[in-house]
């Protein structure tokens, strides 16, 4: 089962975290912040590694969502209803790319703090 709360704080953590890094760990610093930012979900989450992991992978998904959304209504806009398909497919390739690198850097982090913090 998601939990928004964690879910969200994860998604905003994924974007603030690579930023901060940047300064210290030039080379890595959006994987190392990924990585973090699934922990402390996983920690927030407090269902063990599975749910950690499950919920630490929507979490990075989640910014592929919301873009997959925006492209869809501003392709609607621009290019009628070629336009919203045309941005809905893009924008399901997008949520898969990210589903795929938030289940590896994200959900790994994410199981290792569910795991930490499970019940």
């Amino acid at each position: 089962m998601v939990k928004w709360g964690p879910v969200f704080v994860g998604f905003i953590l994924s974007i603030v975290f690579p930023i901060i890094l940047k300064s210290f760990v030039p080379q890595g610093a959006s994987v190392l912040g990924l990585f973090l930012a699934g922990f402390v979900v996983g920690l927030m989450v407090k269902g063990g590694a599975l749910e950690g992991f499950w919920n630490a992978t929507v979490a990075g998904a989640f910014g592929g969502i919301i873009l997959t959304i925006l492209l869809s209504i501003f392709g609607a806009l621009i290019g009628g209803i070629f336009g919203f398909f045309i941005g809905l497919f893009s924008g399901i390739m997008v949520v898969i790319v990210l589903l795929l690198v938030s289940m590896i850097f994200m959900g790994i982090g994410g199981a290792i703090g569910g795991f930490l913090a499970g019940d």
